[in-house]
């Protein structure tokens, strides 16, 4: 019904050729193999440490609503809100209730904020980060409704 993948931003790829360059020139007093070893190693753990940062997802499948780690059955949702930019900023700042589940990327300005309505959980809503809130919620609701069918 829903599939995002929150991916970094291109220009985050140069983070790696700057680990790795660093790296190089640290190890440059040792000798030119370790600086070159360096290199290979400094981008090879940039580019994993991006990709994996980046590859956090956010589903609604078969009744649940996947965030991250997080599955959580679309029944125990309430509402949901799109928040704008600077609503977004401000349920991830002063509003932001220590006990919310936040799948936060800094990087996407828009959220989705959801209201857990299971009296088990002490969990008030869910900030999840998303580049299209309001396609996330429709997907949300057309769950919702295929639940109680």
């Amino acid at each position: 019904m829903y599939d995002e993948r929150l991916t970094v931003p291109r220009s985050w790829w140069s983070l790696p050729v700057a680990v790795g360059f660093t790296l190089a020139l640290i190890l440059i007093r040792v000798s030119g193999t370790a600086a070159l070893i360096g290199l290979v190693i400094g981008i090879a753990a940039g580019a994993v440490a991006i990709s994996s940062y980046g590859s956090a997802r956010i589903r609604v499948v078969q009744g649940s609503l996947v965030a991250g780690p997080a599955r959580i059955p679309v029944e125990a949702l309430g509402t949901a809100h799109a928040l704008s930019p600077a609503e977004a900023t401000a349920w991830r700042g002063p509003k932001a209730d220590p006990r919310a589940f936040m799948l936060l990327r800094s990087y996407v300005p828009t959220a989705l904020r959801v209201e857990v309505d299971d009296p088990a959980d002490p969990t008030p809503y869910l900030y999840l980060s998303t580049r299209s809130p309001m396609k996330l919620a429709d997907a949300l609701e057309q769950a919702r409704r295929g639940a109680r069918t």
